[in-house]
């Protein structure tokens, strides 16, 4: 059986998976039932209308959360405390927040004042006729899912990248610092190459879960898997064909995107060896 060296000298084993080989032999007799059936065949193409949504909403909220989380967490490490408090406030405040709970408070609260705020501080340009006032409804409800997913995931993103950050070792900042180059230069060259490492396998998990929390969003009746899994099942009673097909698609999604992370981090290990 092969094993890797581990840190400290350990050996760590390094398994046949065998749960992955069983994972895709359930995954082809799926596959098998779906052709075979006209059941399962029209439950599927029903269900796999929703995925353009939920990789949409995923896509687009987590990038929008790095920048927001990156931004938070170097206002944490800011040498000016009310920033730091600022960041630190933010963090505490939102982590402690249910993700439902806040997708509901961003949806039906947050979008109204943003709307309202957006209307006082344009009042010029519509008074001139440059521009026209902004309804509630103008706001889609998965623009207001994708904010709400982007301020809860930032709050972890932040403590990431501080974790991160922190885990380069200071002597390389502060000889950085004695060649004279620049706060920016100092994190693209020097911070920023080696905390890479560190971010990113638990900023890849966190991927992995906002698809699966993307699912939420289907509360909001935005049209992602589960909710157009959730109309069919209404309609036609089929709950378990229904149901099965939704665990289905989400299973690739997400197995088949962290096998594919593992798969990076593996070569990035391997090229800082190197």
């Amino acid at each position: 059986m092969a094993q890797q060296a581990g840190s400290g000298g350990h050996h760590i084993k390094d398994d046949y998976p065998w749960w992955l080989v069983v994972l895709v032999l359930l995954g082809i007799a799926i596959a098998v039932a779906i052709i075979v059936s006209d059941l399962y065949t029209q439950v599927f193409f029903t269900v796999v209308q929703g995925v353009y949504v939920t990789v949409f909403v995923t896509l687009v909220a987590f990038a929008l959360a790095v920048i927001l989380g990156l931004c938070i967490a170097l206002l944490g490490l800011s040498d000016n405390i009310v920033l730091r408090q600022i960041a630190r406030f933010y963090i505490e405040v939102i982590r402690g927040i249910p993700m439902l709970v806040l997708l509901f408070y961003v949806a039906f609260v947050g979008a109204p004042a943003i709307v309202a705020l957006y209307n006082t501080v344009t009042v010029p340009l519509v008074d001139a006729g440059w521009a026209r006032p902004m309804l509630v409804r103008d706001l889609s409800l998965m623009w207001r899912a994708i904010i709400a997913l982007m301020i809860g995931y930032a709050s972890f993103i932040a403590e990431i990248f501080r974790a991160g950050i922190q885990a380069v070792d200071h002597g390389q900042i502060e000889a950085a610092k004695a060649l004279g180059l620049s706060r920016y230069r100092r994190f693209r060259h020097v911070i920023a190459p080696q905390a890479i490492r560190v971010i990113f396998p638990p900023l890849s998990n966190d991927f992995v879960s906002m698809v699966k929390d993307s699912s939420l969003v289907s509360v909001l009746g935005v049209a992602d898997i589960t909710q157009m899994g959730k109309v069919y099942a209404s309609g036609s009673f089929r709950f378990f064909e229904t149901y099965s097909i939704v665990t289905y698609i989400y299973l690739i999604l997400t197995v088949g995107l962290s096998l594919l992370l593992r798969r990076l981090e593996k070569r990035m290990r391997k090229a800082h060896e190197r």
